[in-house]
Protein backbone atom coordinates (compact mmCIF):
# COMPACT_ATOMS: atom_id res chain seq x y z
CA UNK A 1 0.00 0.00 0.00
CA UNK A 2 1.30 3.44 -0.94
CA UNK A 3 2.40 5.83 1.76
CA UNK A 4 -0.67 7.99 2.43
CA UNK A 5 1.11 11.34 2.34
CA UNK A 6 2.94 10.58 -0.92
CA UNK A 7 -0.20 9.20 -2.55
CA UNK A 8 -2.38 12.15 -1.53
CA UNK A 9 0.23 14.71 -2.60
CA UNK A 10 0.64 12.94 -5.95
CA UNK A 11 -3.13 12.95 -6.54
CA UNK A 12 -3.32 16.66 -5.82
CA UNK A 13 -0.31 17.36 -8.07
CA UNK A 14 -1.90 15.38 -10.88
CA UNK A 15 -4.92 17.67 -10.53
CA UNK A 16 -2.77 20.78 -10.92
CA UNK A 17 -1.78 21.53 -7.34
CA UNK A 18 1.66 23.13 -6.75
CA UNK A 19 3.27 21.72 -3.64
CA UNK A 20 4.74 24.11 -1.08
CA UNK A 21 8.18 24.10 0.51
CA UNK A 22 7.05 22.40 3.71
CA UNK A 23 5.47 19.56 1.74
CA UNK A 24 8.64 19.16 -0.31
CA UNK A 25 10.64 18.96 2.92
CA UNK A 26 8.31 16.25 4.21
CA UNK A 27 8.76 14.28 0.98
CA UNK A 28 12.53 14.53 1.33
CA UNK A 29 12.39 13.18 4.88
CA UNK A 30 10.47 9.99 3.97
CA UNK A 31 13.52 7.73 3.68
CA UNK A 32 11.47 4.57 4.29
CA UNK A 33 9.33 4.91 1.16
CA UNK A 34 11.63 5.15 -1.88
CA UNK A 35 9.48 2.85 -4.03
CA UNK A 36 6.35 4.87 -3.29
CA UNK A 37 8.12 8.13 -4.12
CA UNK A 38 9.38 6.86 -7.47
CA UNK A 39 6.02 5.33 -8.36
CA UNK A 40 4.25 8.62 -7.67
CA UNK A 41 6.84 10.68 -9.58
CA UNK A 42 6.50 8.36 -12.56
CA UNK A 43 2.72 8.90 -12.58
CA UNK A 44 3.28 12.66 -12.58
CA UNK A 45 5.82 12.38 -15.40
CA UNK A 46 3.43 10.35 -17.55
CA UNK A 47 0.51 12.69 -16.83
CA UNK A 48 2.33 15.89 -17.82
CA UNK A 49 5.11 14.77 -20.21
CA UNK A 50 3.80 11.51 -21.67
CA UNK A 51 5.98 8.67 -22.96
CA UNK A 52 8.23 10.70 -25.24
CA UNK A 53 11.78 11.27 -24.04
CA UNK A 54 13.41 14.56 -24.98
CA UNK A 55 17.03 14.06 -26.02
CA UNK A 56 19.41 16.96 -26.53
CA UNK A 57 22.99 16.93 -27.74
CA UNK A 58 25.76 19.49 -27.22
CA UNK A 59 29.03 20.54 -28.78
CA UNK A 60 31.99 21.85 -26.80
CA UNK A 61 32.34 24.91 -29.00
CA UNK A 62 35.09 26.56 -26.94
CA UNK A 63 36.99 24.61 -24.30
CA UNK A 64 39.05 25.52 -21.24
CA UNK A 65 40.76 28.70 -20.02
CA UNK A 66 37.66 29.83 -18.14
CA UNK A 67 38.25 32.75 -15.78
CA UNK A 68 35.69 31.51 -13.26
CA UNK A 69 36.62 29.33 -10.28
CA UNK A 70 33.64 26.93 -10.00
CA UNK A 71 35.10 24.18 -7.83
CA UNK A 72 33.61 21.30 -9.84
CA UNK A 73 34.66 22.44 -13.31
CA UNK A 74 37.41 20.87 -15.41
CA UNK A 75 37.55 23.95 -17.65
CA UNK A 76 38.48 26.50 -14.99
CA UNK A 77 41.85 28.18 -15.55
CA UNK A 78 42.27 28.23 -11.77
CA UNK A 79 42.96 24.48 -11.66
CA UNK A 80 45.34 22.09 -13.34
CA UNK A 81 43.27 19.47 -15.13
CA UNK A 82 43.84 17.36 -18.22
CA UNK A 83 41.06 19.04 -20.21
CA UNK A 84 41.87 19.79 -23.84
CA UNK A 85 41.67 23.49 -24.64
CA UNK A 86 40.61 25.04 -27.94
CA UNK A 87 39.28 28.36 -29.18
CA UNK A 88 35.82 28.86 -30.65
CA UNK A 89 35.06 26.41 -33.44
CA UNK A 90 34.21 27.79 -36.86
CA UNK A 91 30.60 28.11 -37.94
CA UNK A 92 30.96 25.18 -40.35
CA UNK A 93 32.08 22.89 -37.50
CA UNK A 94 29.18 24.06 -35.38
CA UNK A 95 26.79 23.32 -38.24
CA UNK A 96 28.28 19.86 -38.74
CA UNK A 97 27.66 19.22 -35.05
CA UNK A 98 23.99 19.98 -35.53
CA UNK A 99 23.71 17.50 -38.38
CA UNK A 100 25.44 14.83 -36.28
CA UNK A 101 23.11 15.52 -33.33
CA UNK A 102 20.00 15.14 -35.46
CA UNK A 103 21.34 11.99 -37.11
CA UNK A 104 21.99 10.47 -33.66
CA UNK A 105 18.37 11.05 -32.56
CA UNK A 106 18.49 14.34 -30.65
CA UNK A 107 15.70 16.86 -31.09
CA UNK A 108 17.72 19.76 -29.66
CA UNK A 109 21.30 20.91 -30.26
CA UNK A 110 23.26 23.14 -27.90
CA UNK A 111 26.33 25.27 -28.65
CA UNK A 112 28.34 25.50 -25.41
CA UNK A 113 31.33 27.74 -24.73
CA UNK A 114 33.58 28.03 -21.69
CA UNK A 115 34.10 31.35 -19.95
CA UNK A 116 32.03 33.96 -18.16
CA UNK A 117 30.52 35.13 -21.42
CA UNK A 118 31.00 35.80 -25.12
CA UNK A 119 34.46 37.28 -25.52
CA UNK A 120 33.94 39.78 -28.33
CA UNK A 121 31.80 40.83 -31.29
CA UNK A 122 33.59 38.41 -33.63
CA UNK A 123 32.68 35.42 -31.43
CA UNK A 124 29.05 36.50 -31.24
CA UNK A 125 28.84 36.90 -35.02
CA UNK A 126 30.44 33.49 -35.54
CA UNK A 127 27.88 31.82 -33.28
CA UNK A 128 25.02 33.72 -34.93
CA UNK A 129 26.25 32.65 -38.36
CA UNK A 130 26.13 29.03 -37.26
CA UNK A 131 22.64 29.44 -35.78
CA UNK A 132 21.37 30.97 -39.01
CA UNK A 133 22.82 28.11 -41.04
CA UNK A 134 21.35 25.48 -38.70
CA UNK A 135 17.92 27.15 -38.80
CA UNK A 136 17.98 27.41 -42.58
CA UNK A 137 19.13 23.86 -43.35
CA UNK A 138 17.74 21.71 -40.52
CA UNK A 139 14.69 21.57 -38.29
CA UNK A 140 16.55 20.71 -35.09
CA UNK A 141 15.79 22.96 -32.10
CA UNK A 142 18.59 25.41 -31.34
CA UNK A 143 20.03 26.04 -27.89
CA UNK A 144 23.16 27.73 -26.56
CA UNK A 145 25.07 28.03 -23.30
CA UNK A 146 27.39 31.02 -23.58
CA UNK A 147 27.58 32.41 -20.04
CA UNK A 148 26.31 35.83 -19.02
CA UNK A 149 24.53 37.92 -21.65
CA UNK A 150 23.56 41.52 -22.30
CA UNK A 151 20.15 42.51 -23.73
CA UNK A 152 21.81 43.25 -27.07
CA UNK A 153 23.38 39.80 -27.23
CA UNK A 154 20.07 38.11 -26.45
CA UNK A 155 18.34 40.08 -29.19
CA UNK A 156 21.01 39.17 -31.76
CA UNK A 157 21.04 35.49 -30.82
CA UNK A 158 17.24 35.27 -30.98
CA UNK A 159 17.22 36.98 -34.37
CA UNK A 160 19.78 34.43 -35.64
CA UNK A 161 17.50 31.53 -34.72
CA UNK A 162 18.16 30.68 -31.07
CA UNK A 163 15.06 29.21 -29.40
CA UNK A 164 16.32 28.21 -25.94
CA UNK A 165 19.13 29.37 -23.67
CA UNK A 166 20.88 27.24 -21.06
CA UNK A 167 22.18 28.90 -17.89
CA UNK A 168 22.33 26.80 -14.72
CA UNK A 169 21.80 28.30 -11.28
CA UNK A 170 23.89 25.31 -10.07
CA UNK A 171 22.71 25.24 -6.43
CA UNK A 172 20.95 27.35 -3.80
CA UNK A 173 21.75 31.01 -3.27
CA UNK A 174 23.13 30.22 0.19
CA UNK A 175 25.45 27.44 -0.97
CA UNK A 176 26.62 29.10 -4.19
CA UNK A 177 29.48 31.09 -2.53
CA UNK A 178 30.95 27.76 -1.37
CA UNK A 179 31.47 26.66 -4.98
CA UNK A 180 32.23 29.90 -6.82
CA UNK A 181 33.77 33.23 -5.77
CA UNK A 182 34.38 34.95 -9.11
CA UNK A 183 30.77 35.86 -9.84
CA UNK A 184 27.57 36.11 -7.84
CA UNK A 185 24.38 34.09 -7.75
CA UNK A 186 22.53 37.27 -8.61
CA UNK A 187 24.47 37.55 -11.86
CA UNK A 188 23.24 34.10 -12.86
CA UNK A 189 19.69 35.06 -11.96
CA UNK A 190 19.96 38.26 -14.00
CA UNK A 191 20.89 36.37 -17.18
CA UNK A 192 18.13 33.81 -16.60
CA UNK A 193 15.53 36.57 -16.19
CA UNK A 194 16.86 38.40 -19.25
CA UNK A 195 16.37 35.28 -21.36
CA UNK A 196 12.76 34.86 -20.22
CA UNK A 197 11.99 38.54 -20.76
CA UNK A 198 13.23 38.24 -24.35
CA UNK A 199 10.74 35.45 -25.05
CA UNK A 200 13.29 32.65 -25.30
CA UNK A 201 12.84 29.33 -23.54
CA UNK A 202 15.04 28.91 -20.48
CA UNK A 203 16.95 25.74 -19.62
CA UNK A 204 18.31 25.98 -16.08
CA UNK A 205 19.14 23.45 -13.40
CA UNK A 206 22.05 22.49 -11.22
CA UNK A 207 24.68 20.05 -10.11
CA UNK A 208 24.38 17.84 -7.04
CA UNK A 209 26.93 16.11 -4.84
CA UNK A 210 28.99 19.25 -4.20
CA UNK A 211 28.51 19.04 -0.44
CA UNK A 212 25.12 20.74 -0.42
CA UNK A 213 22.28 19.37 1.71
CA UNK A 214 18.67 18.58 0.83
CA UNK A 215 17.57 22.05 1.92
CA UNK A 216 19.86 23.54 -0.75
CA UNK A 217 18.41 21.21 -3.35
CA UNK A 218 14.85 22.16 -2.50
CA UNK A 219 15.69 25.87 -2.53
CA UNK A 220 17.16 25.43 -6.01
CA UNK A 221 14.02 23.67 -7.23
CA UNK A 222 11.75 26.43 -5.93
CA UNK A 223 14.00 29.12 -7.41
CA UNK A 224 13.65 27.40 -10.79
CA UNK A 225 9.89 27.23 -10.38
CA UNK A 226 9.79 30.95 -9.61
CA UNK A 227 11.79 31.63 -12.79
CA UNK A 228 9.25 29.57 -14.78
CA UNK A 229 11.99 27.59 -16.48
CA UNK A 230 11.09 25.36 -19.41
CA UNK A 231 13.73 22.67 -18.97
CA UNK A 232 15.66 21.50 -15.90
CA UNK A 233 18.97 19.67 -16.39
CA UNK A 234 20.03 17.70 -13.31
CA UNK A 235 23.76 16.96 -13.15
CA UNK A 236 25.56 14.81 -10.61
CA UNK A 237 29.18 15.41 -9.72
CA UNK A 238 31.77 13.17 -11.31
CA UNK A 239 34.87 14.49 -9.51
CA UNK A 240 37.58 15.84 -11.81
CA UNK A 241 41.23 15.35 -10.78
CA UNK A 242 42.88 18.70 -10.19
CA UNK A 243 39.73 20.47 -9.00
CA UNK A 244 38.99 21.27 -5.33
CA UNK A 245 36.22 18.65 -5.32
CA UNK A 246 38.32 15.78 -6.69
CA UNK A 247 37.94 13.84 -3.41
CA UNK A 248 34.25 14.56 -2.93
CA UNK A 249 32.37 11.29 -2.18
CA UNK A 250 29.72 10.43 -4.78
CA UNK A 251 26.00 10.40 -4.17
CA UNK A 252 24.41 6.96 -4.07
CA UNK A 253 22.10 5.91 -6.90
CA UNK A 254 19.21 5.89 -4.43
CA UNK A 255 19.86 9.48 -3.39
CA UNK A 256 20.07 10.57 -7.04
CA UNK A 257 16.74 8.93 -7.87
CA UNK A 258 15.15 10.59 -4.85
CA UNK A 259 16.38 14.01 -6.03
CA UNK A 260 14.89 13.43 -9.49
CA UNK A 261 11.55 12.34 -8.02
CA UNK A 262 11.27 15.33 -5.69
CA UNK A 263 12.08 17.71 -8.55
CA UNK A 264 9.27 16.10 -10.53
CA UNK A 265 6.83 16.81 -7.70
CA UNK A 266 7.95 20.45 -7.50
CA UNK A 267 8.11 20.99 -11.28
CA UNK A 268 5.44 18.57 -12.56
CA UNK A 269 4.97 19.98 -16.06
CA UNK A 270 8.58 20.87 -16.93
CA UNK A 271 11.17 18.93 -18.89
CA UNK A 272 13.48 17.28 -16.36
CA UNK A 273 16.66 15.96 -17.94
CA UNK A 274 19.36 13.89 -16.29
CA UNK A 275 22.68 14.91 -17.79
CA UNK A 276 26.24 15.01 -16.44
CA UNK A 277 27.36 12.20 -14.15
CA UNK A 278 24.58 9.82 -15.17
CA UNK A 279 26.83 6.97 -16.26
CA UNK A 280 29.38 7.31 -13.46
CA UNK A 281 26.96 7.65 -10.58
CA UNK A 282 23.96 5.54 -11.57
CA UNK A 283 25.83 2.73 -13.29
CA UNK A 284 23.34 -0.14 -13.90
CA UNK A 285 20.39 1.94 -12.68
CA UNK A 286 20.46 4.52 -15.47
CA UNK A 287 17.11 3.40 -16.87
CA UNK A 288 15.50 4.16 -13.50
CA UNK A 289 15.76 7.91 -14.13
CA UNK A 290 12.53 7.70 -16.13
CA UNK A 291 10.71 5.80 -13.38
CA UNK A 292 11.91 8.53 -11.00
CA UNK A 293 10.22 11.20 -13.12
CA UNK A 294 12.79 12.36 -15.68
CA UNK A 295 11.61 12.79 -19.26
CA UNK A 296 14.87 13.65 -20.95
CA UNK A 297 18.60 13.19 -21.08
CA UNK A 298 21.72 14.22 -22.91
CA UNK A 299 22.48 12.08 -25.94
CA UNK A 300 26.13 11.38 -26.74
CA UNK A 301 29.18 13.04 -25.21
CA UNK A 302 29.39 15.75 -22.56
CA UNK A 303 31.68 18.77 -22.60
CA UNK A 304 34.86 17.08 -21.39
CA UNK A 305 33.79 13.45 -20.82
CA UNK A 306 32.51 10.62 -22.99
CA UNK A 307 28.87 9.63 -22.70
CA UNK A 308 27.05 6.47 -23.74
CA UNK A 309 26.76 5.65 -27.45
CA UNK A 310 23.48 7.11 -28.71
CA UNK A 311 22.32 3.72 -29.96
CA UNK A 312 22.47 2.31 -26.42
CA UNK A 313 20.27 5.07 -25.03
CA UNK A 314 17.75 4.61 -27.83
CA UNK A 315 17.69 0.85 -27.25
CA UNK A 316 17.12 1.47 -23.53
CA UNK A 317 14.04 3.54 -24.38
CA UNK A 318 12.68 0.81 -26.63
CA UNK A 319 13.21 -1.76 -23.88
CA UNK A 320 11.26 0.45 -21.47
CA UNK A 321 8.37 0.99 -23.87
CA UNK A 322 9.25 4.67 -24.30
CA UNK A 323 10.17 6.57 -27.45
CA UNK A 324 12.44 9.44 -28.36
CA UNK A 325 10.76 12.75 -29.11
CA UNK A 326 11.22 13.83 -32.71
CA UNK A 327 11.78 17.34 -34.03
Amino acid sequence: MLNGFINELAKRTLDGYRINFAEAQQLAQLDDYPDDLLYAANRIRKRFRGVEIDFCSIINAKSGRCSEDCKFCAQSAHYKTSVQEHSLLGSDKLFEGALAAKSAGACRYGIVTSGQGIKNKAELEQICEALEQIKKQTNINRCASLGSLTPGMVKQLKSAGLTRYHHNLETSADFFPHICSTHSYQKRLDTAKLVKQAGLELCSGGIFGLGEDMQDRLELAFSLRELEVDSVPLNFLAPVPGTPLEQQPPLSPGEILRIIAIFRFILPDKDIKVCGGRETNLRELQSWIYYAGANGSLLGNYLTTIGKPAAEDLQMLEDLGLRAKSV
